[in-house]
């Protein structure tokens, strides 16, 4: 076994909640790279080996979300203090961790209902420390301070002295969201401490010259975005949705080259619009280009279009992208709700002899996803709109949230004048997989990994 100085491992901001045990409620807010996750893993594993009468549970929300996330970062939490994993029992199903000699564990379980977590009762090592990860997601999908209230009762039963709560959370932009009033309403009470962190507080070498380089990228681009994220300031929520467009997002594609692939979200109403956006996939620019619309209202033209001639329409204008930039592969994606439309096109694509391939999904709508992808892709000047989407240009200066919502902690958008940026949502959900290869490392979404996560993990125990 390895010597390992705590203050090697952890940032000097969480020195003072380290070996405090009279604190009940320890809230851990920061931005990106703030290690408020490497933190918890070393404080949990930390409170099985030195209290052979404790033990710990580990929660979030969901069950799925378990293994990738708080468990494996549990187990870098036992490399980080130098001990051999031969020293704990670890096993998978059900995701436990025992520290062989005193017998106490780590436990890990969603949340998914408020009574969920009543059975888990240690009875000879009382679990006396509570870690919730992505604690926002108790807010979004769960019973927010009832839940947590629910949790604090079950498992401080039977601790006389030591009990902790840990939370943990990236503060939604909304100052108003449910979670950031609870933080605020906490933070009155006199056994709680909030820390907040940022990677400016973690030393340099620590995070590498990428994440800093990042982190650096979305300053220059959007520095209020850069708040958010990177500092987690609640910076507050623009009604306007896309506020960093611009004129520098208007560009037409050029006109000497060919391209493979063409993206196509596709909106439909009855009487409300229908609209179709196309985007051309520029590989070697890194570029979603825009390069045609389709947009028709019935109610503002007078005339309404039955499903198979807006998809006659589809058609023409994969033609028209065909015979003006070479595009031999379309993936269209249409609302989830056009379920006729998508049979016309299906039906016309089959019937007809198109020089292109053509593939028909369904679009994925989480909207709030969407329109955080779209505007990375803005954030990141990934899309461009050709002049001649002059609808979708209209749409960016005018597509908000509603204000009520906003005051209320929720972010809905108006639902008028908005088909082609549900189009366009649709048509970036869709390129997605292609698209966020573009994006700087630490804005993929995927399950992001600790500065201090350099180390191989051994999932052969």
């Amino acid at each position: 076994m390895r010597q390992v100085r705590i203050s090697e491992i952890v940032i000097d901001k969480y020195l003072q909640v380290f070996n405090n045990r009279r604190i009940k409620h320890i809230i851990l807010t920061s931005g990106r790279a703030g290690t408020k996750s490497s933190f918890a893993a070393i404080r949990g594993d930390f409170t099985l080996v030195s209290d052979p009468d404790a033990s710990v549970i580990v929660l979030r929300k969901r069950h799925n979300k378990l293994r990738k996330t708080v468990y494996k970062e549990m187990l870098r939490g036992i490399n980080r203090l130098g001990i051999p994993k031969s020293k704990f029992l670890i096993t998978k199903s059900p995701m436990e961790i025992t520290y062989l000699k005193t017998g106490a564990t780590m436990y890990f379980a969603g949340s998914d209902g408020i009574d969920d977590t009543k059975g888990i009762i240690d009875e000879e090592h009382p679990i006396k420390l509570v870690i919730l990860d992505e604690l926002t997601e108790f807010f979004d999908d769960g019973e927010g301070a009832d839940e947590l209230q629910n949790i604090e009762a079950t498992f401080v039963r039977g601790n006389r002295s030591g009990f902790q709560m840990i939370y943990l959370y990236n503060p939604p932009k909304n100052p108003n969201a449910a979670i950031n009033k609870w933080c605020r309403e906490m933070e009155q009470r006199d056994d709680v401490i909030h820390i907040h962190t940022d990677y400016r507080d973690v030393p340099a070498e620590w995070l590498g010259d990428d994440l800093i380089a990042s982190a650096e990228a979305l300053k220059r681009a959007d520095e209020r975005q850069y708040r958010w994220v990177w500092l987690g300031v609640p910076v507050g929520i623009d009604e306007a949705i896309y506020y960093m467009f611009s004129d520098r997002h208007k560009e037409k594609p050029p006109g000497d080259r060919t391209f493979k692939t063409c993206y196509i979200g596709g909106d439909y109403g009855q009487l409300n619009a229908t609209t179709y956006e196309a985007f051309l996939l520029d590989t070697y620019e890194r570029r979603l280009r825009g390069c045609g619309e389709f947009y028709h209202s019935g109610r503002d033209s007078g005339k309404q279009k039955t499903p198979a001639e807006y998809a006659m329409e589809a058609i023409r204008l994969m033609e028209d992208v065909h015979e003006k930039y070479g595009a031999t592969v379309f993936y269209m994606y249409l609302d989830p709700s056009a379920a006729g439309l998508m049979e016309e096109v299906r039906r016309k694509v089959r019937d007809l002899s198109l020089p292109f391939a053509v593939h028909l999904k369904k679009a994925e709508n989480d909207v709030a996803l969407g329109i955080s992808r779209v505007q990375k892709c803005l954030t990141y000047d990934i899309l461009k709109i050709a002049p001649a989407q002059k609808n979708a240009i209209d749409e960016f200066g005018t597509y908000e949230y509603d204000k009520k919502s906003i005051e209320k902690g929720k972010e809905v958008p108006v639902k008028e004048n908005d088909h082609c940026m549900d189009a366009i949502r649709y048509m970036v959900m869709g390129a997605w997989s292609k698209v966020k290869r573009w994006l700087p490392e630490t804005e993929k979404e995927e399950e992001w990994m600790n500065p201090l996560d350099r180390e191989e993990e051994d999932d052969d125990f």
